[in-house]
């Protein structure tokens, strides 16, 4: 598996890949296809995730689906995804004068929240699609901040599929529940 998307994944076949593993792959893609058109439920199919996550045993594969893909249509996550690389980053800073900050310890843990004007002093990357969003030393936008916090939302309502943003922190807080943080330059 190399990249992901909201709707796609590229899987990268090496050299080495033998016939009998790629048809394991396909066969079990078409198995899936088979598994969503019949919407069978979650705790046959998946029985280990559903011990883990009970919330889905209940659900059919389709159902599930259906439950993700309009999350992503009322945060219109697709659009964000893509004004976030297309808003302005204001950078404040040197990448190498950010990384400093975090040596000499002048560095703080800012809440989702209260991000909006903080420079960073990590590389912010979400996956997908796997691409930096922020480097060390550039500024959190209004526009970034929401996608953080659609993050956060969509990891809390959707258990097992939460998001995966490099430079982003979770943590659990004083009232047991999960906070997400980044690591700015202390003001």
């Amino acid at each position: 598996m190399e990249k992901t998307g909201l709707y796609s994944f590229f899987i990268l076949f090496t050299i080495g890949i033998t016939k009998g593993r790629w048809n394991t792959l396909l066969s079990a893609l078409q198995q899936f296809k088979d598994d969503y058109a019949k919407n069978q439920p979650m705790w046959k199919i998946l029985p280990e995730f559903c011990q883990r996550f009970p919330r889905y045993e209940r659900m059919g594969l389709a159902d599930l689906c259906q439950y993700v893909h309009e999350l992503y249509a009322k945060y219109d996550i697709a659009r964000l995804s893509t004004d976030i690389y297309l808003s302005a980053l204001t950078p404040a800073m040197k990448p190498s004068d950010a990384f400093a900050h975090i040596a000499h310890r002048k560095t703080e843990r800012v809440a989702i929240d209260d991000l909006e004007g903080r420079i960073t002093t990590s590389l912010v990357t979400p996956y997908p699609p796997g691409i930096p969003l922020l480097i060390p030393g550039e500024v959190f936008n209004k526009r970034i901040v929401e996608y953080l916090k659609f993050s956060r939302a969509f990891n809390n309502e959707c258990p097992g599929f939460e998001t995966d943003i490099h430079g982003l922190v979770g943590e659990v807080g004083a009232d047991g529940k999960l906070q997400y943080y980044a690591d700015c330059v202390k003001e």
